[in-house]
């Protein structure tokens, strides 16, 4: 069943701060709050369409703050991205960051209220599970008294053994290649992208470790699984955790580093207890797809290197064309439910940055294509509907098009929103414009009919079409029962008077009757157009630049 998610960051999310000084401190450029998701708040998020919301950033992490006098071992600044700290450089899996509570002590609790106000707005809670790697210096001093900390019983004089929880470069101090600023550690342990040294460099995950699933990549990638490896436990206990907890799912950070039979173990035995969780996985290698899904039993993966990139491409004329969009979903055809489309996520440059298209208009036939074309689920990341550039030079994250993940920051195109209670009324035209297509455009996702029935791809018998430009211009039918849709979209900057042609076989494999006179109503617009329906004739229509048309037979 194809799933709608908004992607937000709760350090970001209620700022209001407008201070934004480059390296800021969390006391000089503040920090949102579990808090600032009022049920105004969540309320306007499920109107939007939302089925889920993935509150990313939620477990606690390595910072630069000192909460000691909370009981909470502070973090050595020289293994720290950024004052804030990386979302994904977890100090301790079974505490919620004590940057995102209004009181400290009772930031578990305040992350509990949090889940109950979001499923009282009718909304699902998806959080971040990071497995492959974990801060430093991670330490749990909030975890259950029967768990025993990783690392704990480890052999720190093997590189490797199917009993440690780490990797380790033995005998050998840690010296990366940048000024740790004092911090030591022996043995040096390997860092979290699989580089077994005890030098990293600065662009390595340097402020992360490796956590040991029972391969030993030093020797061949030659496994250990029999028995199943004390890291797997861990794991396991951890999920259970926060699944008790009531936590709806689960997005598991960079899950291909991670072996395929730890998931094929874990997500099943899990689901045994909570039947209803759902698991999506940041997988990069296409060739992995169906071991993920069919092997490692995951519900949803990103498509990120297939649609995501195809559509950067045409968006930013770098060389890809909009009639590839249709080999991205073949390539996929078979799996297409277990795929979940975005053009936006924390890991990606925002749309209106200098970095992509500049202007957030010209994404909108991308995420057409990215919501309607198939049964996939489908992502927005929050600011994405407002039109944020992501240019800020935060600190740790200069100017990269990206919104930091690493600094204490306030977001301006949110920082207006919330601060107006989250109405409408206090964004730009231009503002009030763009986040009306996304509430529709999801909306029709999960409402409209025909958007869960059958797609017919009309690319191919457009290619020679002389009143059609495959470079330019996307066309495809959803039809469901006796609901019949046809979308047309145009990337290109001018207006586009299209010819398309509708071939026999659209009209026996979706069953459609030919009319030489119709009506259509265009879905986000409410208008209603006169245009005949048949194979014989090209459905002829003026699509406006950057954009596209939906459109509904009516009559």
């Amino acid at each position: 069943m194809a799933i709608t998610i908004y992607q937000v960051l709760p350090r970001l999310f209620g700022n209001t701060n407008a201070a934004n000084k480059p390296n800021g401190t969390f006391s000089e450029n503040g920090c949102g709050k579990l808090a600032d998701f009022t049920p105004t708040a969540l309320k306007a998020i499920k109107k939007m369409g939302f089925s889920h919301i993935w509150y990313t950033g939620v477990i606690e992490h390595a910072t630069q703050t000192d909460y000691s006098d909370f009981g909470i071992k502070p973090n050595h600044p020289g293994v720290i991205k950024g004052m804030a700290g990386s979302p994904y450089a977890i100090s301790d899996y079974y505490d919620i960051a004590p940057d995102l509570a209004s009181e400290v002590p009772n930031r578990i609790t305040e992350f509990e209220q949090l889940l109950a106000r979001t499923h009282q707005a009718e909304l699902q809670v998806i959080i971040d599970f990071v497995p492959n790697h974990v801060a430093r210096q991670y330490a749990s001093d909030a975890k259950p008294e029967n768990v025993t900390n990783l690392g704990h019983d480890d052999r720190s004089d093997f590189a490797f053994s199917p009993l440690n929880n780490f990797y380790y470069i033995p005998y050998q101090n840690f010296t990366p290649q940048f000024d740790a600023k004092g911090y030591s550690e022996f043995p040096a342990k390997a860092t979290g992208n699989d580089q077994f040294t005890a030098s990293p460099g600065i662009n390595d995950w340097y402020e992360t470790v490796k956590l040991n699933y029972g391969v030993d990549y030093q020797a061949g990638k030659i496994a250990h699984f029999d028995p199943i490896p004390d890291t797997w436990e861990k794991m396991y206990a951890i999920l259970h955790f926060w699944a008790a907890k009531n936590v709806d799912g689960f997005r598991c950070d960079m899950a291909e580093m991670v072996p395929v039979e730890f998931w094929a173990w874990v997500i099943p035995k899990i689901k045994s207890v909570f039947p209803k969780l759902i698991f999506i996985a940041e997988v990069y290698n296409p060739d992995e797809y169906r071991n993920y899904i069919f092997n490692g039993k995951f519900d949803y993966l990103y498509d990120k290197v297939g649609l995501y990139d195809t559509l950067r491409s045409i968006i930013s004329s770098q060389g890809a064309w909009a009639t590839d969009i249709t080999t991205c979903w073949q390539a996929v055809q078979d799996i297409q439910p277990n795929m979940l489309n975005f053009l936006e996520n924390h890991d990606e440059q925002r749309i209106a940055s200098d970095f992509f298209a500049k202007d957030p208009q010209k994404a909108i036939p991308a995420m057409l294509v990215s919501g309607l074309l198939n049964n996939a689920s489908l992502m927005v990341y929050s600011g994405q509907e407002l039109g944020e550039r992501g240019m800020d030079a935060e600190g740790f994250s200069g100017i990269d098009g990206r919104t930091t993940i690493f600094d204490y920051w306030s977001v301006d195109t949110l920082r207006t929103w919330v601060a107006g209670n989250c109405n409408n009324k206090v964004l730009t035209p231009h503002q009030k414009s763009l986040k009306l297509f996304y509430e529709k455009l999801i909306q029709l996702k999960m409402h409209e009919k025909s958007f869960g029935g059958l797609s017919y791809d009309l690319m191919w018998v457009n290619h020679q079409n002389e009143a059609f430009n495959p470079k330019y211009h996307f066309a495809f039918l959803r039809k469901e029962a006796n609901d019949l849709v046809l979308v047309l979209v145009n990337f290109e900057d001018a207006d586009a008077d299209m010819g398309v042609i509708i071939p026999p076989h659209a009209f026996e494999f979706l069953k459609l009757k030919p009319c030489k006179k119709a009506k259509w109503r265009e879905l986000f617009s409410d208008t209603i157009l006169e245009q005949g329906l048949s194979y014989e004739d090209l459905f002829c229509v003026t699509v406006p630049k950057n954009n596209g048309l939906v459109l509904k037979l009516i009559q």
